[in-house]
Formats: C-alpha cells, sequence, structure tokens
C-alpha cells in the first residue's frame, strides 16, 4: 500500500459539455496530476437534471472512480431501477431507508479502500431528509473498519451548514467538500486535526451561463416571474473541483489545491 493518495474531487457536472469535457479529458488530466482516484458529483449530468445509468457508466468508464448525486437524483424517469446495478454510484446517504442505491461506495486503488458518502442539507433545502451529521456519524460506525479513507460530500444550499458539518468530522474523514451551488469557493483548507474542507468544490460544464443554464431566458424569468424554458448553456466549458492530497496512514489531509480547468485537448 501507498504511503499518499491523490484524489481529483470535481464538482456538479452539468449535462453534455461537462459529460463530453470529462470523457475526452479526464485521462489525460489524471497522467498530468498523477492521480490516483477520481470522484465526481453526477446529478445534472443528464440535459442539466439527474442522470442516466448510460451516462454513469460513460464516466465510469472513461475513468471515474465514483458518482455521487445529490437532490435531482430521480429527475431520470426509470433511474430509480437502475440505480442498484451500479455499485460505482451513490445516492444522497439521509433519503429514506426505503430508496433505491448505496449510501456510500469504496473504491480500491493501489492497496488503498477510500470511501465516500454524501449527504443533503437541510437549510434551504426542499428535500426531506434525515439528519446529516447523525447520517455520516453511522456510516463511520458502520465501515470505519473497512476503509482507509474516507471523504464525506455534503450538498447543501446554505454555506453556514456546510462549515459546521466540516468542523463536526475535522480529524474523523480525510476531507469534507461541499457542492449543490456551482459556484467555486475560495475558502480551501486543512482544518486543525487533519480533515481537508472546501464550502463548494463548484461546477463542470458551462460557466458563460446561469449556474450552467443559458443566462437570457434565466434573466426573463427572474425579472417576469413566468415559467421560461431555459436549456443547458454550451460556452466556456470548464473543470471545477479540488486536488487531495492525502496520508494514508493517518488517514487525514496533507493537501488540498483548488482546481480549475478550461476546456482543451489533454491527450
Amino acid at each position: 500500500m501507498q504511503s499518499q493518495l491523490k484524489i481529483l474531487y470535481l464538482g456538479d457536472a452539468v449535462g453534455r459539455p461537462a459529460r463530453d469535457f470529462i470523457v475526452c479529458s479526464i485521462a489525460g488530466i489524471k497522467r498530468m496530476h498523477d492521480i490516483d482516484v477520481v470522484i465526481v458529483n453526477g446529478e445534472n449530468v443528464t440535459s442539466g437534471a439527474g442522470i442516466t445509468r448510460e451516462h454513469a457508466e460513460l464516466l465510469h468508464g472513461a475513468g471515474v472512480d465514483a458518482i455521487t448525486l445529490g437532490d435531482h437524483v430521480w429527475d431520470r424517469h426509470g433511474f430509480e431501477n437502475d440505480i442498484g446495478g451500479l455499485s460505482y454510484v451513490c445516492r444522497p446517504a439521509n433519503l429514506p431507508s426505503e430508496c433505491p442505491g448505496n449510501v456510500f461506495v469504496v473504491c480500491e486503488k493501489k492497496g488503498v479502500r477510500v470511501g465516500v458518502c454524501i449527504v443533503l442539507g437541510r437549510v434551504f433545502m426542499k428535500v426531506n431528509a434525515a439528519c446529516p451529521f447523525q447520517t455520516v456519524d453511522e456510516i463511520l460506525r458502520s465501515s470505519g473498519a473497512n476503509v482507509d479513507v474516507f471523504l464525506a460530500e455534503i450538498h447543501a444550499e446554505a454555506t453556514s451548514e456546510k462549515i459546521a458539518f466540516g468542523w463536526n468530522f475535522d480529524g474523523k474523514v480525510a476531507a469534507v467538500v461541499g457542492t449543490h451551488t456551482h459556484v467555486q469557493t475560495a475558502d480551501e483548507r486543512i482544518l486543525p486535526k487533519g480533515t481537508a474542507y472546501i464550502s463548494d468544490l463548484g461546477m463542470c460544464g458551462p460557466h458563460e451561463s446561469v449556474i450552467g443554464r443559458e443566462i437570457l431566458p434565466i434573466i426573463h424569468r427572474m425579472k417576469l416571474s413566468m415559467p421560461i424554458k431555459s436549456e443547458v448553456a454550451t460556452g466556456d466549458v470548464r473543470l471545477n473541483g479540488a486536488l487531495l492530497t492525502i496520508d494514508v496512514e493517518s488517514g487525514l489531509a496533507k493537501k488540498i489545491t483548488r482546481f480549475s480547468e478550461k476546456c482543451r485537448n489533454f491527450e
């Protein structure tokens, strides 16, 4: 087993622009940065809302080791019948226990077992979810002995809730990363007990947009309060996330760096 692991954790991937960019570039990015594990939040990867089995398999086949999902987990009709067969995909762990799908996933690289889970925040969120703090505590109690490194993602609206979550799990997990707002924050740091933290990884997809959608329809909707359709945008495609360096012996972080790449050829 190697002494340290490099993990690329990418934020919300939106639509075909993000999907195509990840598929064509992830192998080159892994070589360029000597990355061992890639994790992507894929809850918006199909037409900007939800994910299909086909697109999950496409990302996994391109080199994504684990895919996390958020409040749009069930937006694609029939995905509830597919998720149980996707061992590398995890749905929010604090959804009702009757929901199908994994509440955490484990991927093994170079003899290191990496566990990943995602929970939904409850502040300003419309989904009926259990306490994210208690949920991750329970997962760690049940799975902690079976993994070498554990990462917790909180998919939440309120920055305060994400920060509180990070402090609560400082020293208990290798990293706490936030997603959902599609805007990368500049507060990446190593907390005092060794957990890497960032409030939001940002968005993979078109940044010439309003969080991934065409600009003018969103402006019109906000100005007129009318239900105007807005498609996924296409301009200025980037990948946002964080590069994590983890000490395998302690299971804690040595370094966190914001990651942002504009669309170009990595092959």
